[in-house]
């Protein structure tokens, strides 16, 4: 008894000096997360949400730095020019990380040298919709209206190279069809158009477009991801439909910058981990149209090299390039 006793006490011991060093990686003044887009779109959001119960569990003052502009780019070099060492991280989009490095002829940062993952944190689908007067009701019903009218069915997007435009350039490669690009200055402008007729289809996150799906002012014919949505559970995916493999989500997540120390990273990554159990978190996540995705430093960086190369191909595929 008495040597199971001490036994259960060492384990204690080593348990607690393990989460005392974790703790200790981090480092001990307020915590920065960078945001490349201006207060209020989704990965602000997130930011904030996550700013706030993961100062609370590291004890630290967490503020959230919104530096917008050129796609991202501008708060992804903010970040690659910070100290390595855990006060500052970045929460990187999908756009900002893996689409701009082929979009861009001159990007000022490499996403898979100047910044270590520390943890993905959430993806969202997309959502594909048209007009509700549109006469396809589903994808093979589009894809055979498409096939009939080859280059003059338009689709919006909220701007050249941007995700939801990419997705549809994969979509017309798989189907094998040749739509018409309508790009805007933003999703607002592109989904008002979808809503009045002026363009049939686009396809755009779901957290912009369910509130005018559920008020029908959009008609949704397919989800952009491998599983149905949850918030629309009789909306198909593509892959259901007859595009098999098709799979594309928006993610944002976490990186710091290269030559971050390997402990800084662990603990960094256990206290995103603790955050993401907190319910109000959860809630915060799925109110942006999103599902968490909480992963390892490894997984994440297995994920990126995935993505760029991805979303490069996608881009060269669009003929798009910013110079």
């Amino acid at each position: 008894m008495k040597f199971a006793f001490a036994t259960a006490l060492a384990f204690t011991c080593i348990a607690a000096h393990g989460q005392g060093q974790a703790q200790g990686a981090l480092p001990d003044k307020p915590l920065r997360i960078v945001v490349g887009y201006p207060a209020g779109q989704t990965v602000d959001i997130v930011a904030r949400n996550f700013a706030a119960a993961l100062g609370k569990e590291i004890g630290q003052p967490v503020i959230v730095d919104n530096r917008p502009g050129a796609n991202g780019s501008l708060g992804a070099q903010e970040v690659k020019r910070s100290a390595p060492d855990g006060s500052t991280l970045l929460l990187g989009t999908l756009g900002q990380m893996a689409i701009n490095p082929t979009l861009y002829k001159k990007l000022p940062y490499d996403t898979l040298k100047d910044f270590t993952p520390v943890s993905q944190v959430s993806t969202g689908a997309l959502l594909l919709v048209a007009t509700p007067t549109f006469a396809p009701n589903n994808l093979q019903e589009l894809i055979a209206y498409a096939k009939a009218r080859p280059g003059k069915v338009d689709f919006a997007s909220g701007g050249n190279g941007i995700t939801a435009h990419l997705a549809m350039v994969v979509l017309e490669k798989q189907a094998g069809l040749q739509l018409n690009h309508i790009p805007y200055k933003g999703s607002p402008a592109a989904v008002t158009d979808v809503m009045g007729g002026q363009v049939p289809i686009m396809f755009d996150a779901l957290a912009a477009t369910l509130p005018q799906v559920k008020t029908g002012k959009l008609k949704p014919l397919a989800i952009s991801s491998l599983k149905r949505n949850a918030q629309l559970p009789n909306v198909p995916t593509l892959d259901e439909q007859g595009l098999k493999g098709f799979d594309i989500s928006s993610w944002v997540g976490f990186l710091a910058p290269a030559g971050t120390p390997a402990a800084t990273i662990d603990a960094l990554n256990a206290a995103i981990r603790r955050v993401a159990a907190n319910p109000g978190v959860q809630e915060s996540i799925r109110a942006t149209g999103g599902e968490l995705e909480i992963t390892s430093p490894a997984e994440f960086g297995r994920f990126l090299r995935a993505e760029v190369k991805k979303w490069g191909a996608a881009v060269v595929d669009s003929g798009v390039q910013i110079d």
